[in-house]
């Protein structure tokens, strides 16, 4: 039988005085321990990955000895367990090690690539945001109108379709058939920040679509549920017109859910860009670990794996933190 907590125990005065560090603080652990746990299905999962880079290395008619210098170069003729442990304390203060393939510091190759998907993903959030937010309070002022139903009928149809199927429409569309956009969307650091924009543009319009329709539409189901309130009724009588009661008093109210889904539509924008880097061929994060796993070059992979992983939980846990501050009622679960 499991002992409930004393009373008087330090741990749950705590919890009593400040729970909303207390919650915080138990937030934090759990994130902690599930990006451990992560990180030893990372490292398990791109080991059991069929293929051998030094087979792959050295091509097919390499001789046994040979691949054998290799491995054991690499150090994967080692145990499991004992690189995994060097590998995650090595992560920990920030080396990732040497790629196998081009023999350079990986930490300093994600420096790069980490900038791009950050800028995209950002680029995409300043975007979408606001747009979603503001297209989901116009539905709410157009509800079961026609503006309402378009909108709902484009965010369903954006939300069907699979982010690369976007990609190639938008690349067929605008930069072959019209030529206004740029394809492939590879930028360096000599560009100008308008050449910047201009080769981004493309990429930026997927992720845009993708993560709008669903903004969108939560932000039209938050506002509509404030909207049944009493308040909501009562300055509706005081003369108040319908859409200054949405802007004032509605999405203020409502804005706790919809922090959460932009926080949460955030995270899949940063794990999200492999698919739209590999399809405009942007050199991201996602592009470069497709190109590890292409020629088996395992810590890139497992490095680009960890750090999509710390972002996704970070963000989540973000989301999660955020509701609690916003609502009262979740610092005191029953």
């Amino acid at each position: 039988m499991t002992q409930l907590p004393d009373a008087g125990s330090p741990s749950l005065k705590f919890r009593e005085r400040y729970p909303l560090v207390a919650l915080i603080l138990q937030r934090l652990l759990l994130s902690l321990g599930l990006l451990i746990a992560v990180s030893m299905l990372i490292y398990g999962g791109v080991e059991a990955l069929p293929g051998d880079f030094a087979t792959t290395y050295l091509g097919q008619s390499a001789t046994p000895q040979a691949v054998a210098n290799i491995r054991s170069e690499l150090g994967l003729d080692r145990p499991i367990v004992t690189r995994y442990f060097e590998w995650l304390g090595n992560t920990l203060h920030g080396d990732f090690g040497t790629s196998w393939a081009s023999r350079n510091s990986v930490t300093e190759q994600i420096g790069k690539r980490l900038g791009n998907s950050l800028a995209l993903a950002g680029l995409a959030a300043i975007i979408s945001v606001p747009l979603a937010v503001g297209l989901g309070m116009l539905a709410v002022h157009f509800r079961n109108r026609l503006p309402d139903r378009i909108i709902n009928i484009v965010s369903l149809a954006a939300i069907s379709l699979p982010e690369f199927f976007i990609g190639y429409l938008l690349i067929l569309f605008f930069a072959i058939n019209f030529g206004i956009a740029t394809f492939p969307a590879t930028v360096h650091d000599g560009m100008t920040i308008s050449e910047r924009l201009q080769a981004m543009a493309l990429p930026t319009a997927t992720l845009v679509l993708v993560v709008l329709a669903h903004m969108m539409r939560m932000t039209r189901a938050a506002i509509l549920s404030v909207m049944s309130s009493a308040y909501m009724e009562t300055a509706e009588l005081k003369g108040l017109s319908a859409f200054r009661a949405i802007v004032k008093h509605a999405a203020p109210n409502a804005l706790a859910p919809i922090v959460n889904v932009v926080a949460l539509n955030l995270a899949y924008l940063v794990v999200g860009v492999v698919v739209v880097e590999v399809v405009f061929v942007y050199p991201g994060m996602g592009q470069y670990m497709v190109d590890a796993v292409t020629v088996r070059d395992m810590p890139v992979v497992q490095a680009c794996g960890l750090i999509f992983a710390a972002v996704y939980i970070f963000l989540n846990m973000l989301a999660d933190i955020i509701a609690i501050i916003a609502n009262p009622r979740l610092r005191h679960p029953r």
